[in-house]
């Protein structure tokens, strides 16, 4: 089991996948531009906390505290 900020980490990761996910269907399911602003939006904070997570997941590999094996997945 992953230490629990590690855990955290990993959740994150996995949940910017679902954001950006849902970023995906809800713009191409959009039927007026309001919707495209709300899922440009959800996909840009997507993209800025996955890459402040993959960050996180860095420092604590450089720093031997990273007790998950690195899994080449969605949320690399």
């Amino acid at each position: 089991m992953p230490k629990p900020h590690n855990q955290n980490l990993l959740d994150t990761l996995r949940l910017t996948q679902t954001m950006l996910d849902l970023a995906e269907r809800g713009d191409n399911e959009r039927v007026d531009a309001g919707c495209g602003v709300l899922y440009g939006a959800l996909r840009d904070s997507a993209f800025k906390l996955r890459r402040m997570a993959i960050e996180e997941r860095e420092n604590h590999i450089a720093n031997d505290d990273w007790d998950v094996e690195v899994t080449h997945s969605s949320s690399n």
